[in-house]
């Protein structure tokens, strides 16, 4: 009697197909981005959870710019993880400009290591903690093998990872499956420019330009001005060299007189 063979059904076996001309369907759950243009390129439509992603950058800050919509969002579903670990963050944040940005700063654990082999260790637990929403860890010094096992701790505990790292790395080998290069376009606008360089998907022909600043800091931010521009005095007109000495000597024969 010949065995029975197991067959899978033509729709599950089509949904398993991936076409590298097509952008990928993350099959992880992902949460929006806060950037609709950054969603409209991302396999799954924005971050993945349970999955590394790696930001690279020579601009200080950027990745607050960047990730600030998600991380204001995270806890506000009830019975959901809200605490956010920072390991090996190089400056701590300025909790009224992240206030102003809708992310509570005792939502934020600041860790610190005197090792790169500290900073990873206490990467790996951060993930493993039930009350932990995402994990924003600096680890410029890593090598592929750490980071791999840092992709397998979240895709296993199903967290949020972001691993910044400097753009030498760019070239380096990496396991995780969403690579970005952050920079600041030129301009007195400075947009944050993203550069999706890895994703399951096609090559991004250019990259992505975001608001670099919320709307909310913008608008203060041009309060500012408007009212700084407010107190400064009024110019005072220019007087010809010629007109001064006409009316000193006018004066001077008044009190002649």
């Amino acid at each position: 009697m010949a065995a029975a063979l197991s067959l899978r059904s033509p729709d599950t076996a089509l949904a398993s197909v991936w076409r590298a001309s097509e952008l990928g369907f993350e099959p992880l759950r992902t949460l929006d981005t806060g950037h609709a243009a950054l969603n409209a390129v991302l396999p799954g439509g924005g971050w993945p959870v349970g999955a590394l992603v790696e930001l690279l950058q020579d601009t200080a800050h950027a990745e607050w710019r960047l990730l600030a919509p998600l991380l204001a969002t995270l806890g506000r579903a009830p019975g959901s993880p809200s605490q956010v670990v920072l390991v090996g963050a190089p400056w701590l944040p300025f909790a009224p400009a992240l206030a102003g940005q809708g992310i509570a700063p005792q939502q934020l654990l600041s860790v610190q290591g005197d090792t790169p082999a500290a900073l990873l260790w206490a990467t790996g637990q951060a993930l493993r903690c039930a009350d932990v929403a995402a994990v924003l860890a600096w680890l410029p010094r890593s090598k592929s093998a750490s980071l791999r096992r840092l992709q397998v701790a979240a895709q296993q505990h199903g967290k949020l990872l972001f691993v910044v790292r400097g753009m030498q790395a760019h070239n380096d080998s990496s396991p995780a499956p969403l690579r970005l290069a952050l920079s600041l376009a030129p301009g007195p606008l400075q947009h944050l420019r993203v550069d999706v360089f890895k994703r399951r998907g096609p090559p991004l022909a250019q990259p992505v330009e975001l608001t670099a600043r919320p709307a909310r800091l913008q608008a203060l931010l041009a309060a500012s001005r408007a009212r700084a521009r407010r107190r400064q005095p009024a110019p005072v007109a220019a007087v010809p060299v010629q007109g001064v000495v006409h009316a000193l000597a006018c004066l001077a024969a008044n009190d002649d007189a």
